[in-house]
């Protein structure tokens, strides 16, 4: 009977150790979520300064100004993970053709204004780069936790479900932008 009441105490212990780290793993993921959301919402407000600057330079370049806006209009306005993974995609693309473009007129290249634009979009840049592998990270340790032997009777009881991983088409990203004035 004792060995019984011990064996039954060890289980329910287990099984709290592993549901309060499911806990900690998910308030994780929000957490990461959120801090790279902040950067992307930072981005998203810079760019329509920066279309506006390029905009005063090739102003005959309209469908790639149109096509940035749309793009970070999409991503900005994006419900899910998936559409907003798909935005993103669509405003690297955008966003490498504008500068691009920007390559073509000296004038805006030396512009100050258009280089600390520019500039605070690297940094930015470089801070969704480092808050995305950061998601990953703790979606990779979640996702683990539900699959692994024991935690996933746990994660299946309590219905903890793998969450998606945040990744932009790395093939779109390394293609070269074809910049054609005709």
């Amino acid at each position: 009977m004792l060995i019984g009441l011990i064996i039954l105490v060890v289980l329910v212990i287990a099984v709290v150790v592993m549901y309060n780290g499911f806990i900690r793993l998910k308030n994780q993921c929000d957490e990461a979520f959120a801090t790279m959301d902040v950067y992307l919402k930072k981005r998203y407000d810079l760019i329509p300064n920066l279309v506006e600057t390029v905009k005063g330079y090739a102003a005959h370049e309209k469908e790639t100004l149109q096509g940035v806006i749309e793009a970070r209009n999409m991503a900005a306005g994006a419900a899910t993970l998936e559409e907003k993974a798909a935005g993103e995609k669509a405003l690297a693309g955008n966003l490498r053709g504008l500068f691009a473009i920007a390559e073509n007129y000296p004038d805006l290249k030396a512009n100050t204004n258009f280089l600390d634009l520019q500039n605070q979009l690297k940094v930015i840049e470089d801070d969704i780069a480092n808050s995305r592998k950061y998601y990953n990270a703790v979606i990779k340790e979640f996702n683990t936790k539900c699959e692994v032997f024991p935690s996933n009777l746990i994660a299946s009881i309590f219905h903890f479900e793998k969450k998606a991983m945040f990744e932009v088409d790395d093939a779109v990203e390394r293609q070269n932008v074809k910049v054609s004035f005709q």
